[in-house]
């Protein structure tokens, strides 16, 4: 097996982990007694375990090496679905349990997607974002099942997760090291990434970000709670679908990204806004109507709109970044993008605390405005030139 496919099976798996708990959102619910508003906040928590290890993970990995990084990755990712099974009934637990699986996540976007355009610089952003993109359909998909109508709704899914992490550790195991710095100390230098500033990444590629993963977390949080009285009577195998669908079209668009992409302008990230602004006012139709059908669409909406947000912008970061910040404007690149994860606690408050105002066509018409807005911020944009060293700027990534 060749080095680069370990890596991306390594990604696949922390991307498993992280999506184990969407489908039970409504198994939380309703057996552990949960309210809409936790369920949401423990999806957020493994927020908290993402961003650090990304901002603090990327610039150790450009210092010190991938492997001290990945390796542990699946260890740590196990570790959050072992505190997921003992925690079923103790919501500090699930918290901890997400905040593990959101560390290890954060090894694999930033490290592991970077280790991976080291050992196989063709198709790098494509590669990166179909791996991970297949762990969080995977995830969401065995979970749902298994949830559904497995023996065990609360412990097979992550129980399945652990020995999948355990199989991805032997695989990562023999995976040689590709970063060797040639500098001593000044680790601070490597957490300092000046190509966070350039005017291209701060007006092209940060109001793209945060649509990445809004457009996933609306998919398979909100929806399912909108859909949850709605669902036949099978919310846990419904919401899997949704997940399976959204993430399924992801996967299907992000292949095509190469066809989109353009080096010279933001005619990807042009397209991906587009699609966001679509997909928000689908979502808000089904919203609306509430039938499975138009859920499904909406699914498939949101799904389209992620895969390309996801695969323009990391196309634009490995253009932007320079060999020795890769890994560091990997990691504020997905920091950005996992903002979007406070959406659906966000949505839980507002339609919670004032109903008759905030209902849930009416906040996806209003993303759709937002959307609007930076994609006016794109198009202005757009024209920044590019501040990458020639040799990256003109270096094929897909």
């Amino acid at each position: 097996m060749s080095n680069w496919l370990r890596v991306a099976i390594t990604m696949v798996v922390v991307a498993w982990g992280a999506n184990v708990y969407v489908p039970l959102l409504s198994l939380y619910r309703t057996t552990q007694g949960l309210s809409s508003v936790e369920v949401s906040f423990i999806l957020f928590a493994y927020v908290i375990g993402i961003i650090p290890a990304l901002l603090i993970g990327g610039p150790l990995s450009d210092r010190y090496g991938r492997r001290p990084l990945v390796v542990p990755a699946p260890i740590i990712s196990a570790v959050g679905s072992l505190l997921m099974i003992v925690g079923a009934d103790v919501t500090v637990l699930l918290v901890i349990g997400r905040i593990f699986s959101g560390v290890a996540l954060g090894l694999g976007l930033a490290v592991a997607g970077s280790w991976l355009a080291e050992l196989r610089p063709q198709g790098t952003a494509r590669r990166a974002a179909m791996s991970l993109t297949a762990g969080f359909g995977l995830g969401a998909g065995v979970s749902g099942a298994l949830g559904q109508w497995g023996p065990w709704p609360t412990g097979a899914s992550y129980l399945t997760h652990i020995i999948v992490a355990a199989i991805a550790l032997l695989l990562v195991l023999p995976v040689p090291e590709t970063m060797r710095s040639e500098e001593t100390g000044r680790l601070l230098a490597y957490m300092v990434v000046p190509e966070a500033e350039d005017p291209r990444f701060v007006g092209v590629v940060v109001p793209s970000a945060i649509w990445v993963f809004g457009c996933a977390a609306s998919a398979y949080a909100v929806l399912p709670e909108v859909m949850i009285d709605h669902s036949g009577g099978l919310p846990i195998g419904f919401a899997a679908v949704i997940c399976v669908v959204a993430l399924g079209t992801g996967f299907a668009v992000e292949a095509l990204g190469r066809r989109i992409d353009s080096p010279t302008s933001s005619r990807g990230t042009i397209v991906a806004m587009g699609a966001v602004i679509l997909a928000m006012i689908v979502g808000a139709w089904a919203s609306n109507r509430l039938t499975i059908p138009a859920a499904l669409i909406s699914s498939a909406a949101l799904g389209a709109a992620y895969g390309l947000a996801m695969v323009s912008g990391l196309q634009e970061v490995q253009r932007l970044a320079s060999p020795r910040h890769l890994a560091a404007l990997t990691a504020v690149y997905y920091s950005i993008a996992y903002t979007g994860y406070a959406v659906p606690a966000i949505l839980a408050v507002l339609g919670q605390t004032w109903p008759e105002v905030f209902g849930y066509p009416i906040l996806f018409l209003g993303g759709a405005v937002i959307a609007s807005f930076c994609l006016t911020m794109i198009i202005a944009a757009g024209q920044s030139r590019m501040a990458a060293p020639p040799v990256l700027r003109h270096r094929r990534t897909l």
